[in-house]
């Protein structure tokens, strides 16, 4: 049961209301019951002084009027002794109530002293003993307040009040922790369904603190994971089409070819489509397994120093046949520059990019490269004229496997694996891949690499 957050919070909670409150308890008691007493004291004092100055006055024929004017008020109790100290007059007969001296404390103040009695014990041991003089005599009056039911009532008070805040803030804390800790109970059975395999799974909320931010968070998550799953069936069923396809034209034309009636011409036209769908397989396969190297960080960068425009002037070569054929337009601006980096990755990256600008220019379109040179790194661009790309598909183009035409990819011969290989391929050299897009219009690929790789000591 501890291990439950829920418990934890109200034990934390109560465990620290109750301290502050024990702290807060204990520290007003002492510091009050300090200042009260001096209070106290120094009034017993000042009153006493009155009474001595009335009763040197009514010495000695109205010392009966003024005692029992004196023991009329209710507020003292007192007691007069003479220099043998013997009590001459006390306002209070009654056992329980009446004043008892000790004697040091009686000849302390015979002797001229000022006793303050009962300063760190209850208040009803709190007395004041004044020393005055009549006719040569010694005397001392000892007095006392009758007030200590109040003040005993008033602690009383002030220890109710301390538990009733200890009460009320318990439940407070119980209340406010249950609905501190629901939103995390909703998240976990959340996060359970969602182990499962439910990624349609939303959790509403309107809070805007850390919670909130988690459930939101969480809700993202969902909605990726979400959005990933989608585009994994849809591989699925996009591979198993494009393997389905040339394995099913390789086996009718096998069936075929095992006609003896067939003229050499014939022959050989289906042994070049049996030959194009067997590349068409294996460049299915050799993109699936760089890209699951790629994403398994199995595969380190070969670093080598070579001329990165050459590099893009014989990539540009090597795909003449692919851009000539639909006549496109090739506009080249390169600054000579000399960059370390893995040559064959590269290659690859830039292979990738113009393949995909040729797949989707059309015929007499125009694609533009260019590269330029900064203090630490260097930038190329790759645009083309071709359909363009919708804004709010921008941020998917890079996933793994993610289409944004079917059709037109299964046109042009595209797995949606290509800009998968290139995202990949950039961040290995610490460099960064931007997209520009109008529909219609066309799209610009730029990709920024340092000049140099990165110090990873640093």
């Amino acid at each position: 049961m501890i291990k439950s957050l829920y418990v934890r919070l109200i034990l934390v909670f109560v465990a620290s209301v109750l301290a502050s409150v024990v702290l807060s308890f204990f520290m007003t008691h002492f510091l009050f019951s300090y200042k009260l007493r001096t209070y106290v004291q120094d009034n017993l004092i000042a009153s006493g002084k009155t009474i001595i100055e009335s009763y040197k006055h009514s010495y000695p024929n109205n010392l009966d009027a003024l005692m029992e004017g004196i023991t009329a008020l209710p507020i003292f109790t007192f007691i007069v002794y003479d220099e043998q100290g013997i009590p001459l007059h006390e306002t209070d007969k009654v056992a329980n109530h009446k004043l008892h001296v000790e004697g040091e404390s009686l000849r302390s103040v015979l002797n001229g002293g000022v006793y303050r009695g009962g300063m760190d014990k209850d208040y009803d041991r709190l007395v004041v003993g004044l020393p005055f003089q009549i006719e040569g005599h010694a005397y001392a009056l000892f007095i006392k307040p009758e007030t200590n039911g109040v003040a005993n009532l008033a602690f009383g008070y002030f220890r109710m009040q301390l538990i009733l805040v200890l009460l009320v803030g318990t439940l407070l804390v119980i209340v406010t922790s249950r609905y501190m800790v629901r939103p995390l109970k909703h998240l976990t059975l959340a996060t359970r369904k969602m182990a499962k395999g439910d990624f349609s799974i939303r959790l509403a909320t309107k809070r805007k603190d850390e919670i909130g931010e988690l459930t939101a968070s969480f809700n993202q998550m969902a909605q990726e994971l979400d959005s990933l799953e989608r585009v994994r069936r849809q591989f699925v069923s996009d591979v198993s089409h494009e393997i389905q396809s040339p394995l099913t034209s390789i086996k009718g034309f096998t069936m075929a070819l095992k006609q003896k009636k067939m003229d050499e011409e014939s022959r050989l036209r289906l042994l070049t489509i049996i030959e194009e769908e067997s590349d068409r397989l294996s460049r299915l396969t050799q993109d699936l397994l760089k890209l699951s190297a790629l994403e398994q960080d199995q595969i380190q960068p070969n670093m080598s120093q070579y001329r990165l425009d050459e590099q893009l002037k014989d990539v540009m070569i090597a795909s003449e046949p692919l851009w000539f054929y639909k006549n496109i337009q090739l506009d080249l601006d390169l600054e000579p520059v000399t960059i370390s980096a893995d040559e064959d990755k590269l290659s690859q990256l830039w292979t990738n990019l113009l393949s995909n600008a040729i797949k989707f220019t059309g015929a007499g379109g125009v694609i533009a490269i260019n590269l330029s040179v900064s203090q630490h790194s260097v930038t190329v661009s790759v645009a083309d004229s071709g359909v363009g790309i919708p804004e709010e598909e921008l941020h998917h183009i890079f996933k793994p496997f993610y289409k944004i035409d079917q059709a037109r990819e299964r046109a042009v011969g595209g797995n949606g694996i290509g800009l998968s290989i290139v995202k990949r391929i950039v961040e290995l050299h610490a460099g960064e891949i931007r997209v520009e897009s109008t529909v219609g219009k066309g799209t610009t690929m730029t990709v920024v690499l340092p000049l140099a790789p990165p110090d990873k000591s640093n």
